[in-house]
């Protein structure tokens, strides 16, 4: 059972809401506190569900956890970390991809960790068999079996060398966590170097790692004894920051969004202008606005930091919509994410999905058979649907679409939005949108 949303579209969102630390970093910073042999505390921490999720995790690992929700401080003492219980694991088992990284920092601590079956956004392929071998080319025993897959570390963990055939975010936060207390030097050719990986290996340094980043994409991580505890404010979301301005645009809306930062905002911004929308940079965050006339299409691909990112592209393409001729989206890094543009096509849009290659620039799904171009051919007028989100930032979109759709959308599995936007349906209504829970599907 999930949440249904009536959303009464129609209208220009404008207002002013915040945002917060970063769904993308915060959980992270959170398992890397079981490496410090004294407390961490992490500030500017949202209250969504994947860091509740970490919470429940750490805590069944024994350790004591203290979250102040409003103040966004979260104190993570791991000084008396152990094994969890299978019956504890297992409760949450498929509600987030997180545990996996669990692995490394349990690994140094325990000598052992078990993972169970893992949840997350269905986006295409995301298997954990990477992240096991990672942890083989450490030295770990790999043992899968039914309920999920046992790790230990019999002779301890060693450096070693990685070669990343993708910049792989979560392969490289694994490869990160594992490394800072292995013992030799490790390096990580081919790894992604996204603004939320560059602030956990703020956090691993400043709890006592030896970190240095090559501009070649290569990361060299010289293995310590001990890890401390520490305090650290986390950088904002841009996902989030950049989802509020495509509200706006596809509104004709003007908001605020407090908190947001332009530095690793730069090509949204750009992509943002040349579509036709405004914004202004504030000391304190970032006005986004329609400022009037007619959106303009644009060939737009999705790429690995710093690059136009796979999350900004779905808000987006809701107001490419409405821009004035032939847009052209390809993805490349996750092959399955246009399944949201369904419900965008149920509410009128015009939007082709291919499994070629658009725009000019050949990717990796290209002889895969995979749909990851979009056509979209504009303006078409949205009008309200019955829709289902499918995915976290899928879903949002969806929101967005309901918004700015002429009469009374009903969105089911709202909740799963929870997931990464911080009390959104009370932004919402501070930005003088017209929403209520109705029931559940």
């Amino acid at each position: 059972m999930s949440s249904v949303l009536r959303v009464e579209g129609g209208k220009p969102l404008h207002g002013t809401i915040s945002v917060r630390g970063a769904k993308n970093f915060v959980p992270k910073a959170m398992v890397a506190s079981l490496l410090g042999e004294t407390p961490t505390v992490l500030r500017n921490v949202p209250q969504i569900r994947d860091v509740d999720v970490v919470n429940e995790l750490l805590t069944a690992h024994g350790v004591k956890v203290s979250y102040d929700q409003g103040a966004g401080i979260l104190e993570l003492d791991p000084s008396s970390v152990e094994l969890a219980a299978r019956s504890d694991i297992d409760a949450l088992s498929g509600s987030s991809r997180i545990p996996i990284l669990f692995c490394g920092p349990l690994l140094h601590r325990l000598g052992e960790a078990f993972i169970p079956e893992l949840g997350g956004c269905n986006l295409g392929g995301r298997p954990i068999d990477y992240h096991l071998e990672t942890l083989r080319r450490f030295g770990a025993s790999v043992d899968k079996r039914p309920e999920g897959v046992y790790i230990t570390a019999p002779r301890g963990l060693h450096g070693t060398v990685i070669e990343l055939p993708y910049p792989s975010v979560g392969a490289t936060e694994q490869t990160l966590l594992t490394a800072v207390q292995a013992e030799g030097i490790t390096t990580l050719e081919g790894a992604a170097v996204e603004p939320e990986i560059m602030d956990l290996i703020n956090v691993l340094q400043k709890m006592g790692a030896v970190i240095s980043v090559d501009i070649d994409r290569t990361i060299r991580i010289e293995g310590v004894e001990k890890l401390k505890g520490v305090v650290h404010t986390a950088l904002p979301d841009r996902i989030e920051a950049a989802s509020w301005g495509a509200a706006a645009l596809a509104t004709h809306g003007d908001l605020f969004v407090q908190g947001a930062e332009q530095p690793d905002m730069t090509t949204f911004l750009n992509t943002f202008r040349k579509v036709g929308g405004e914004f202004e940079v504030k000391d304190d965050g970032i006005r986004f606005y329609h400022p009037g006339g007619k959106l303009k299409p644009i060939v737009l691909e999705t790429n690995v930091h710093p690059g136009f990112m796979t999350d900004w592209q779905q808000p987006l393409v809701v107001a490419l919509t409405q821009a004035e001729g032939l847009s052209l989206v390809h993805e490349t890094v996750y092959e399955n994410r246009f399944g949201f543009v369904n419900a965008l096509r149920k509410m009128g849009a015009n939007i082709q999905l291919y499994k070629e290659c658009v725009g000019g620039v050949p990717c990796r799904f290209g002889q895969r058979n995979f749909l990851h171009s979009a056509v979209i051919q504009g303006p078409t007028p949205l009008h309200a649907a019955d829709i289902t989100v499918p995915d976290l930032r899928g879903g949002f979109s969806h929101l967005i679409a309901a918004l700015a759709a002429e009469g009374v959308s009903h969105v089911a599995g709202i909740d799963m939005i929870s997931r990464g936007y911080e009390h959104f349906l009370s932004k919402l209504r501070r930005l003088n949108a017209s929403v209520e829970y109705v029931g559940q599907d």
